[in-house]
């Protein structure tokens, strides 16, 4: 039998993710808690939900939280973490406030979080902490104890995170033409956001040119550019690009898109380019549909070889790492000394989401920082 592994103080973990719908008649509705509040007509929203119509009105990420969710059962299991996992969206079933609900029910009172986005960012931190109050603040009318909820750090660095990452860049190399692979460049991706929310990301000191989230990104991209060249011994030339930008026209958004970039790199004569999507844990809709779809086509149309890239997902790697994160976050909550783990420039992100972090435009309360009105 393996060591009993400590997880204390906290009894339970959150898997915490998007959500998406499961079914033609979900995505509508899906749409609609996704825009809630910014009075998007219906029939727009028929118009951006083509994407999920085109995959039966079926979004990946729901199927790939159910497998990520049995490898951390599995993974702790194996490594005597006694540490049940649930699973909860912000936006479809299972939602949130149902699943944290169920967890105070079941007697637990010291949760640790997992949120699907291992980047600083609003969208990929702060407003899950909104959430976070938001469901907590429903328990609290309901009469319910509340518990206590701490949110695992950044784990855009970690090895568990990376080393999947780059395995699916070898691969996809190995896979091109094989005239094509040195000369090959790599398209390192991940969602645009407004210009305005990248420069507020992360703490206060990180802000403007970017802040943190184009900071990660570029460490994570270095990383895995290293380790290619170490591993092939071809230097091959690579950038951040973005894609699966939804906002208006007039607000900048980073750039360059994907698809223009595949145009430049044609137009400079690249031999072939590999996509490797860092800013997204899995395949979901943004990656089949953007790349796997859009980008691709594009770059048929430019008769430019490409390769897409694996996402972590469920990989067992992910899952250890998330174990150490788990283990990392209750030895300091113990008073141990623990020396996080992390690969690159940047270091281990905080633990704790300080005051001015990723900020919302319109102020709300936010569970598991240091602004928390939920200590």
């Amino acid at each position: 039998m393996p060591d009993v592994l400590d997880a204390s103080p906290y009894d339970a973990l959150l898997l915490l993710s998007f959500g998406g719908p499961e079914g033609p008649d979900d995505v509508v509705p899906f749409l609609e808690n996704v825009t809630r509040g910014r009075g998007i007509p219906t029939e727009r929203l028929k118009e951006v939900g083509q994407h999920y119509f085109l995959f039966g009105g079926v979004s990946p990420i729901n199927d790939q939280n159910r497998a990520l969710l049995e490898a951390l059962r599995k993974d702790f299991a194996e490594h005597g973490l006694d540490l049940p996992v649930y699973w909860g969206n912000r936006n479809w079933a299972p939602y949130l406030t149902d699943t944290l609900r169920e967890m105070v029910r079941d007697g637990h009172r010291r949760i640790l979080v997992l949120a699907t986005s291992a980047y600083a960012s609003y969208s990929g931190c702060r407003q899950y902490r909104e959430n976070l109050a938001d469901a907590l603040a429903t328990l609290e009318a309901e009469g319910l104890e509340l518990p206590r909820i701490d949110k695992l750090r950044h784990y855009f660095n970690h090895p568990g995170f990376v080393e999947p990452m780059i395995d699916g860049v070898l691969e996809s190399l190995a896979d091109l033409p094989e005239d094509a692979r040195a000369g090959a460049h790599l398209a390192f991706t991940t969602h645009s956001i407004p210009t305005a929310a990248a420069d507020t990301s992360g703490p206060v000191e990180d802000h403007g040119d970017g802040g943190a989230y184009v900071r990660q990104h570029l460490d994570v991209a270095q990383l895995i550019a290293d380790a290619v060249r170490e591993r092939t011994g071809h230097d091959l030339p690579w950038q951040l690009v973005y894609q699966s930008r939804s906002g208006a026209p007039h607000i900048p958004w980073l750039e360059p898109d994907i698809c223009d970039h595949l145009e430049e790199r044609r137009a400079a004569g690249a031999p072939a380019v590999v996509m490797a999507p860092i800013g997204f844990v899995s395949d979901h809709m943004e990656v089949l549909y953007d790349l796997d779809t859009e980008a691709k086509a594009k770059a048929e149309e430019l008769g430019l070889p490409v390769r897409r890239s694996a996402t972590v997902g469920a990989d067992p790697r992910f899952a250890a790492a998330v174990r150490d994160l788990v283990l990392e976050r209750a030895g300091l909550e113990r008073g141990q000394e623990v020396t996080p783990c992390a690969l690159g420039a940047l270091g281990p992100s905080h633990q704790l989401c300080p005051v001015g972090c990723c900020p919302s435009r319109a102020p709300r309360p936010a569970a598991a920082g240091a602004d928390s009105p939920y200590a």
